[in-house]
């Protein structure tokens, strides 16, 4: 036996497997103070999820996940966060497992109340208005779940890009009108899974045009006069990208804010509307 084997022998005798490791979180805090949130952020782990309506698709989630930590206990058990992302990885995730996986966040932690925050990109294929080419689009995509003995609450944000046209710069122009590329942030409350394209379509809808990836000539003509024939406001948008979030029974409270990235200005116009 070698210098090297001789050491890890002594190693293992000195710390028998069956040594007690101390726990120090759930050792007792005399502070007497609660944390209402404690956990992980800025967390990317690899998924596969499947929204209503569409495939299964790979992306790549941020994660945040909190508990509620007691006043007389010391620390919560990070690592259990991770081994719940760990053992998720080969599944399909859907807004059903995204639920299961906020009961069991709280199970495994031991805590009456959590929350889980996951961010993603999220891709559609859209096909061009005249040529009929398709062409992928990203959509930022959160969903984000809090549970406690209470319930649960499932809210999902979507950030959809379009393009506005001022109606103001229209009328007092001889000829053009100034337009921009404007973000539309709708997070809404599932009652219930909703079509996720569906509900991305019906936003791109209120806008002066919607927006592609990929566009031939005869499509960058339909687009340019579509937006100068549907000219809108930032109140225009987001007024009725709200009455569009009537028609969908799955949902309830929700926020629909919409900004529009100025051409002629070095600000942005801004407006939102909450329905609690």
């Amino acid at each position: 036996m070698n210098t090297r084997d001789k050491g890890l022998e002594n190693a293992v005798a000195n710390n028998p497997i069956d040594q007690v490791i101390p726990d120090v979180q759930s050792t007792i805090d005399t502070r007497h103070i609660a944390i209402q949130s404690v956990g992980i952020r800025s967390v990317k782990y690899p998924v596969l999820i499947e929204l209503q309506g569409q495939k299964a698709m790979p992306s790549v989630a941020e994660f945040e996940m909190t508990v509620f930590l007691p006043a007389d206990q010391k620390g919560t058990h990070m690592s259990r966060f991770i081994a719940l992302l760990e053992e998720s990885q080969g599944s399909v995730l859907t807004v059903a497992g995204f639920r299961a996986m906020l009961v069991e966040m709280l199970k495994r932690l031991d805590a009456p109340s959590g929350r889980v925050k996951m961010e993603l990109p999220y891709f559609l294929s859209k096909v061009a208005p005249i040529s009929g080419v398709s062409s992928l689009m990203d959509y930022q995509l959160t969903l984000e779940g809090s549970a406690s003995e209470a319930g649960q609450d499932i809210y999902l944000t979507v950030v959809v890009p379009v393009t506005s046209l001022c109606p103001c710069s229209k009328k007092i122009s001889e000829y053009g009108a100034h337009n921009q590329r404007s973000h539309v942030t709708a997070r809404v409350q599932l009652k219930e899974d909703v079509d996720i394209a569906q509900f991305i379509s019906a936003i791109e809808q209120q806008a002066s045009c919607e927006l592609y990836g990929l566009l031939k000539r005869p499509d960058e003509k339909y687009v340019t006069e579509r937006a100068y024939d549907n000219p809108k406001f930032v109140e225009d948008l987001v007024r009725d990208v709200a009455i569009a979030m009537h028609k969908f029974e799955q949902i309830g409270h929700y926020t629909v804010e919409a900004e529009n990235f100025e051409s002629i200005h070095n600000h942005s116009a801004y407006a939102r509307i909450d329905r609690v």
